[in-house]
């Protein structure tokens, strides 16, 4: 498959795996965690010829839970061991399908918490024979609130079992939750909360008014092959999808679309046949397009580690890649919580050629550690035109990306219009 050498988490994990220990194993994303548990459960099964349930892996998202599968089932191509995903959101007959895929059997099943104590309650699958429980992208499910989703799984497994805890994160609610669930775990850390060294990393001070017009700049400049444009709610991910959807190839990925458009519009993602994604955080952890060249911060993160998690979706397997984030003054404390997360200060852009002068940024003498605003007048954009946009007339651009942004709800939303996707229906694009 390509694999020469081992990235410092699977060359430190899959030993401590193969020897049975229980384990807790940080690193930042992007470095190769999801085959550091795969290779050596597909290893061990396939000595063993165990052809019962064997191994659970618990996911935060239903995305993250199919990717898992997906990886599965490229390194046991030839193995004869089978994967199960099981996730909500699908119809009765997705329900249906898992449940009888369960009775048939496999040796590993990947799912979301949630829709596993569906299943178990049900009576529907059996965990007598599990030998190994693998929690992936574990903060992400502390902050989903799975916690005693997860300690009502556990007291269906044997206690005989052997338990691996990875995450990209370590706060301390995780290492409290991992001594409920984990005997005596061996702990690995590599770079915690730092981001890629090939990620180019810069900054623009903006207003509100501003971000929209930067964004289209910005895409603008460059036949993007891939790009991901993340914003802090659904709203403004629909919101931004309806103001740009006119000038550019626009889809916008959030939590409104049901299961199956979720599916597509990651699907043709991934095959570049959508090349520029908008939305918020579901995308952030854990899902693996290769060859991400640009994420956009339209929405300075809330949580420090959030931007960890969102820049870590460029420059992955050592690759290059470029990382943008809008800061307005309300937000400048958030973007001096980053810089002291990942130890760095990222570089500040002036606004481009056209613009109106953007909130003054003010560093103090400590370097790093102070972000302010001087007050200054509320600038406005200036309007740019061409570049990655939908010509009216003319052949499309060969290489063209597909933009996906967010901004603010705009000022007077129509009542939940529906805009159509070419991937199926999209539901409630403005809510009130």
């Amino acid at each position: 498959m390509g694999f020469e050498q081992p990235t410092p988490i699977q060359e430190k994990a899959i030993p401590v795996m193969l020897e049975g220990k229980d384990l807790i194993a940080c690193a930042q994303t992007g470095t190769g965690k999801t085959a550091a548990f795969i290779l050596p459960i597909l290893n061990k099964i396939s000595k063993t010829g165990s052809n019962t349930l064997n191994t659970l892996i618990l996911a935060p998202t239903r995305e993250l839970a199919i990717q898992i599968d997906q990886q599965i089932q490229g390194f046991a191509y030839f193995l004869g061991i089978s994967s199960i995903p099981i996730y909500g959101g699908g119809d009765g007959i997705v329900w249906e399908q898992q449940k009888k895929a369960l009775e048939t059997g496999a040796e590993i099943v990947v799912a979301t918490p949630g829709r596993l104590i569906a299943l178990l309650a049900g009576g529907k699958i059996d965990l007598s024979s599990l030998e190994h429980l693998i929690l992936d992208e574990a903060d992400r499910m502390m902050d989903m609130g799975f916690s005693d989703d997860i300690l009502k799984i556990v007291n269906y497994l044997p206690k005989n079992r052997q338990t691996v805890l990875f995450s990209a994160t370590m706060p301390p609610k995780i290492r409290q939750f991992s001594m409920k669930i984990l005997r005596n775990p061996e702990e690995i850390s590599i770079a915690i909360g730092k981001t890629a060294s090939g990620v180019t990393q810069a900054m623009y001070a903006v207003y509100d008014t501003q971000k929209e017009e930067l964004v289209k700049h910005i895409l603008s400049q460059k036949n993007y092959e891939a790009v991901i444009i993340f914003a802090s709610t659904k709203d403004k991910v629909k919101a931004l999808f309806k103001a740009l959807k006119k000038e550019f190839d626009v889809e916008a990925f959030h939590s409104d679309l049901e299961q199956v458009e979720r599916e597509k519009i990651m699907s043709a993602f991934k095959n570049k046949a959508v090349k520029i994604l908008v939305g918020t955080d579901i995308i952030s952890r854990g899902i693996d397009v290769v060859g991400i060249e640009l994420v956009i911060n339209y929405d300075t993160p809330s949580d420090p580690e959030d931007y960890v998690h969102r820049v870590g979706r460029t420059a992955r397997a050592d690759m290059e890649g470029e990382a943008i984030t809008f800061v307005n003054p309300k937000d400048a404390f958030k973007f001096q919580r980053i810089e002291e997360l990942i130890g760095m200060q990222i570089t500040r852009l002036p606004l481009p050629e056209g613009f109106e002068s953007g909130p003054e940024l003010k560093s103090s003498k400590s370097g790093t550690s102070t972000t302010n605003f001087k007050k200054s007048s509320k600038g406005k954009s200036a309007k740019k035109k061409g570049g990655n946009r939908k010509e009216k007339e003319g052949p499309k651009p060969t290489a063209q990306s597909k933009v996906a942004e967010v901004n603010s709800p705009p000022s007077n939303p129509n009542p939940n219009p529906s805009i159509p996707s070419k991937y199926g229906k999209r539901r409630n694009v403005i809510e009130d």
